[in-house]
């Protein structure tokens, strides 16, 4: 079987405790190989702080490159066009561009900025325009929804939005968590039928614990097997079961071709390690 090719994602941490954690997480998953680590990004002020000290922290600390994450939501375009060019600044070349969640849910309707964005293509697109005006390489990578975004009316729609971003310039995509191998599979075959060629990155999360990412999952569309959440319920070990989850999912995907795996680590190391172990990384 072809080795898997890895990244994951962290969040930047709120106190002391949350920053020993992030360190901990990057350390400890140094020496896997991984692709890219993505920072995800807090659209306040004291978010976006922690946001920009955690990609500094996280760029001198890690083996591989880091993506930063950039929201449309409660931005302005000279707000995004700010925070670019401090990810420039920072040595930030790849950036991962997302509609982002209300502040009310995700399941809320999306109300742009007055000067803002109204969809992610358009976020995309001021992106290569500010990396042009910096004389800046930078990536774009964009969000994919295997079951559908909450809020689209169809798969069509979700297409159609996916081949907006491509088009606005964004080079891969990274998929939002499922648990159903034939759904990632059969959303592949819907986007190469819609004759959209970008990369999608297939999003793992373990699942553990199990009712939070379960309850997490729901919100955002995701169907979580009963069968999964029994398996886990019905375990001496749920941590390591969650594990093994997570890893014959990754398996079942790479038989069917699937190379590329975006691991959410939810800043514990140690279950994301668990499973780049049990993966041939040889």
């Amino acid at each position: 079987m072809t080795r898997p090719r890895l990244s994951y994602e962290v969040f930047p941490p709120a106190d002391a405790s949350g920053t020993a954690a992030l360190r901990d997480t990057i350390t400890s998953l140094n020496g896997r190989g991984f692709e890219f680590v993505s920072v995800t990004y807090g659209a306040g002020g004291g978010q976006r702080d922690r946001s920009f000290a955690a990609i500094d922290m996280v760029a001198a600390l890690a083996d591989c490159p880091v993506a930063a994450h950039l929201t449309c939501v409660g931005v302005s375009r000279t707000d995004a066009e700010s925070v670019i060019d401090t990810y420039i600044d920072l040595g930030v070349r790849h950036i991962v561009a997302l509609r982002g969640d209300p502040p009310t849910g995700i399941d809320q309707p999306y109300v742009a900025h007055p000067d803002g964005f109204s969809s992610t293509a358009e976020l995309v697109a001021a992106i290569g325009d500010r990396a042009r005006a910096r004389q800046a390489d930078i990536s774009v990578t964009v969000s994919a929804y295997p079951e559908v975004h909450p809020q689209s009316p169809s798969l069509d729609h979700d297409l159609d939005v996916l081949a907006a971003k491509v088009a606005a310039g964004a080079t891969q995509a990274i998929s939002q968590m499922f648990f159903v191998p034939e759904r990632f599979r059969e959303y592949i075959s819907a986007v190469r039928a819609r004759g959209c060629g970008i990369d999608v990155v297939a999003g793992i999360m373990p699942l553990h614990p199990a009712e939070r990412i379960a309850g997490f999952a729901e919100r955002c569309g995701a169907h979580v097997p009963p069968q999964l959440l029994e398996r886990i319920t019905h375990s001496d070990d749920s941590r390591s079961t969650a594990i093994d989850i997570a890893v014959e999912q990754i398996h079942a995907l790479q038989e069917h071709g699937t190379t590329r795996f975006h691991l959410y680590t939810l800043n514990r190391p140690g279950i994301v390690r668990a499973i780049t172990e049990r993966l041939d990384l040889s």
